[in-house]
């Protein structure tokens, strides 16, 4: 007994942890008060406003705390885990035919006045069941079955999410890939999910055969990497890819200068087609390469640029006939391939005007006209942060990302320092969504995302993103606190 002197409540529980999500649910609360005032004010206790529903939730959330901390067993989430991500997967798929239509969107269940949505729960069974698989005993992520398997686990219920039209939730299952990082996965996957992104942009606003060009310039670059190399590449390839990159002008030019049409074969001339099959020819003689100095990294370079040039030539199928018709207009006006401030953009214009109009300090508790007059839909939900830029400044905005990265920094930090993998995968799980919520939140807020309709943890109105974050945040407390009390 003398072993565990000394580790109650005050030792074993993560206060700092705790504190920064009651500091984050009362900022939520009376930011959410503050969004649906109007010319008839009522109090924050006031159960017919979304205030007062927020304080239901905000109890049932600590009465929910309260059930992981001191009456379920810690032990129970791993045995639990895959039942519970097989229900979870089989409520995700019933929510299409079952569920209730939201703004486009088939993800909510509808009981009476109460809607619960199933992609809330998916995050915590996805983290729950990655912890159960990777912490068994021989588990690396290096070994191909392995790889697959965890693969599946985040893409099944991410595939899901996007058939019901939940971009936003579906967008949130690639923060995983921190935690894959953390437990070995390459930084080169990281690396080619960057340059995907790069060239789908690249291929909105510029063109398809700029993008194949940088695809080119960035494979012959990570292959020159070598001592002996890079000089030649400075030498050689560089130049050439100046050269390419000018001869779009180039001809642009020549048509002008010989008077042409725009049905001339100048202007006919599909140059990226051109470069990607003068790019192809040369894939035989790398592959052959590859194969005799059995160069493993020159053959993933093979499989990059053939993939590349996949999701170059795919990107307008993507972009007309898989994203739907909303998605579309809002990634073009982020993109500034459109402006339009009164439809599709104008809850991000407003937005922005709510948070720049808030200046340094705010314009205090109340007095936000943006908020007062509901100039920004959805204010209490996908746009809370718009309220508190308003009211409460940049010295509140700062305030409140500074509790967030505490809270971020503070999971990772335990996750580190726990004993059991389970506790550390799960711990980097949460880490990640709470991370991929934040960032995803305000950049839409402040237009660098996409509006995409994703709630602000702890903050945003809404029971079940409350109670799914809650119950996600406790589960890892109480394993932290299970360890420290048997452990130390």
């Amino acid at each position: 007994m003398e072993r565990f002197k000394g580790r109650g409540l005050r030792e074993t529980l993560d206060w700092p942890l705790i504190i920064c999500y009651l500091v984050l649910v009362f900022v939520g609360w009376i930011n959410i008060y503050a969004s649906v005032q109007s010319a008839e004010p009522s109090t924050i206790f006031d159960l017919g406003t979304r205030s007062g529903k927020q304080l239901i939730w905000i109890v049932t959330a600590f009465a929910l705390a309260v059930l992981i901390l001191f009456v379920l067993n810690p032990r129970i989430y791993e045995s639990l885990s895959l039942p519970v991500y097989l229900a979870t997967l089989a409520l995700l798929v019933a929510v299409i035919f079952l569920g209730v239509e939201v703004k486009g969107s088939r993800s909510w269940f509808e009981f009476g006045p109460v809607r619960f949505q199933p992609a809330e729960i998916s995050k915590i069974s996805t983290s729950l069941m990655l912890a159960t698989v990777m912490s068994q005993y021989g588990y690396r992520l290096a070994n191909a079955r392995n790889f697959i398997l965890t693969a599946a686990i985040i893409l099944v219920p991410m595939a899901i999410i996007v058939a019901q039209s939940e971009t936003g939730s579906a967008l949130v299952y690639v923060g995983f890939i921190f935690m894959l990082y953390r437990e070995g996965l390459s930084g080169w996957l990281l690396f080619m999910i960057g340059v995907a992104i790069l060239l789908f942009i690249l291929t909105l606003t510029v063109s398809p055969y700029m993008s194949v060009l940088v695809l080119m310039a960035i494979v012959s670059l990570c292959n020159s990497v070598y001592p002996g190399r890079m000089k030649r590449w400075l030498a050689v390839v560089l130049p050439v890819l100046v050269v390419l990159a000018a001869l779009p002008f180039g001809l642009d030019k020549l048509g002008t200068a010989l008077e042409l049409g725009e049905d001339s074969f100048i202007y006919r001339i599909r140059l990226e087609y051109v470069l990607a099959a003068a790019g192809l020819c040369a894939v035989p003689f790398y592959a052959v390469k590859a194969f005799r100095e059995r160069n493993t990294f020159l053959w993933m370079s093979i499989a990059a640029f053939i993939a590349g040039l996949v999701l170059v030539f795919s990107v307008d199928f993507i972009f007309h006939d898989v994203l739907q018709d909303h998605q579309r207009k809002r990634i073009e006006v982020l993109l500034g391939l459109k402006d339009d401030p009164t439809g599709v953009g104008y809850n991000v214009n407003q937005s922005m005007i709510a948070i720049g109009s808030g200046g340094f300090l705010g314009k205090g508790f109340l007095k936000g006209t943006q908020t007062t007059y509901g100039f920004v839909p959805e204010q209490s939900t996908d746009f809370i942060f718009c309220t508190i830029g308003e009211e409460w400044g940049f010295v509140g905005s700062a305030f409140v990302i500074l509790v967030y990265a505490f809270l971020i920094w503070r999971v990772i930090h335990d996750a580190e320092r726990s004993r059991e993998s389970f506790t550390r995968i799960y711990g980097y799980c949460v880490a990640s969504c709470v991370f991929m919520h934040l960032f995803i939140n305000i950049g839409m807020t402040i237009g660098i995302m996409p509006v995409i309709g994703i709630p602000l943890p702890f903050v945003s109105y809404g029971g079940s993103s409350l109670w799914a974050f809650t119950v996600m945040l406790f589960i890892f407390i109480a394993l932290v606190r299970h360890e420290r009390r048997y452990f130390g």
